[in-house]
């Protein structure tokens, strides 16, 4: 029987053969010990820095997967009725403020260049145009020009009716396009609600509309509510209330025309307030900022659900939004309460705000643009 077994020696006379050689155990050299060790160092931390920076985006990529897998239950015709009984009080009433106002720091975003136009500047735009608010009682139509800024002289134009139409004409165009904005988002929303099954595209914005108005545990009836136009006439008279016409430090300086509030975050001390207060009044980069601020606070905060039920309450009826009444609900806007209320109505009364409620935005042009 042969012997099978095969010696050390024979097998390295074998790979020497074949140029190659057995390293033995304790004789790699240690400057390549060195550097595998610095390798594998490198690699197993390369692995962990690209770990940690993925498992963010995984979590986020399978939340969203969820989200689109998971289809929005329409519930919401039914409990709006609960709502508008009473009944429903969970509906419209948590809040989470973590998106709210983001749409509104993208303004923060625009180029440092807008030119203040003083009073004259703008009257004689507003003639070139064609914009005067008697057209616009009959007619119903805006020539969409937008400002960004008010003019400083507003205050110098000694006759009042002057001055409050130059200020009803610069905020006007503003206020109508950003309830346009919500009335597309509106139009869009009852499609949704109205089918049975949604796309991942509907979904998305349902989910991005969801954050926008603060609306919790993805709550459409929530959202119907909140979702809605604040009537024009409502507020043009709270801009005219807050602001003096358009002649106050606040709107001057921080383009607020709504006087809200802040406790972070950049604003304007009042001068005549407490020692120990710590709220300022929230500055805007352009005007049209604080008109999106101004609807968004309407539409989410808890102090103005019962404007909001209201409101929702005159859409059931398919009434058209009485600002009159509706500003009955904004006692707690203002320290003075129903004196507030009572200023803002004879605001309306005494100069026909409610003729611009159902005022239309005509198309920008490029001829008009030029002349801005």
């Amino acid at each position: 029987m042969k012997n099978n077994k095969i010696s050390l020696v024979e097998i390295k006379k074998f790979l020497k053969k074949k140029g190659l050689s057995i390293i033995k155990r304790g004789k790699i050299n240690s400057k390549e010990n060195d550097w595998s060790s610095l390798s594998r160092t490198i690699l197993s931390s390369l692995f962990v820095i690209i770990f940690f920076y993925s498992l963010p985006i995984i979590t986020e990529f399978k939340e969203e997967r969820a989200n689109l897998s998971r289809d929005f239950q329409n519930d919401s015709k039914s409990n709006f009725q609960k709502t508008l009984k009473g009944e429903g009080n969970k509906i419209d009433s948590k809040l989470n403020e973590e998106h709210l106002y983001e749409d509104v720091l993208e303004f923060e975003d625009l180029p440092n260049n807008t030119v203040r136009l003083s009073a004259a500047t703008i009257e004689q735009l507003f003639k070139d145009t064609k914009y005067n608010l008697n057209d616009v009682r009959k007619e119903k139509l805006v020539k969409p020009v937008r400002l960004s800024l008010l003019p400083a002289e507003i205050k110098k134009i000694e006759n009042t009716k002057k001055r409050k139409d130059l200020f009803i004409q610069i905020i006007l165009p503003l206020i109508i396009k950003e309830n346009n904005y919500i009335k597309v988002d509106r139009k869009k929303l009852f499609n949704i609600l109205n089918k049975s099954n949604n796309s991942n595209l509907e979904k998305r914005w349902l989910n991005k509309k969801f954050k926008q108005y603060g609306v919790v545990n993805k709550d459409l009836s929530t959202l119907k509510i909140r979702m809605d136009e604040v009537p024009v006439s409502m507020a043009i008279a709270q801009a005219a209330k807050e602001t003096g016409w358009g002649t106050s430090r606040f709107a001057q300086e921080g383009n607020a025309l709504f006087g809200q509030w802040t406790w972070s975050g950049e604003g304007i001390k009042p001068a005549g307030a407490e020692d120990g207060t710590t709220h300022k009044v929230m500055k805007f980069v352009v005007l049209q900022a604080s008109v999106k601020a101004y609807q968004r606070n309407l539409n989410t905060h808890s102090t103005y659900k019962r404007f909001r039920k209201a409101r929702a309450e005159m859409r059931d009826k398919k009434e058209d939004l009485d600002s009159l009444i509706l500003v009955e609900f904004l006692d707690k806007y203002a320290e003075t309460g129903k004196e507030y209320v009572k200023i803002l109505q004879q605001i309306i009364k005494q100069n026909n705000l409610a003729d611009f409620d159902k005022a239309k935005l005509l198309p920008s042009s490029i001829e008009l643009e030029s002349l801005i």
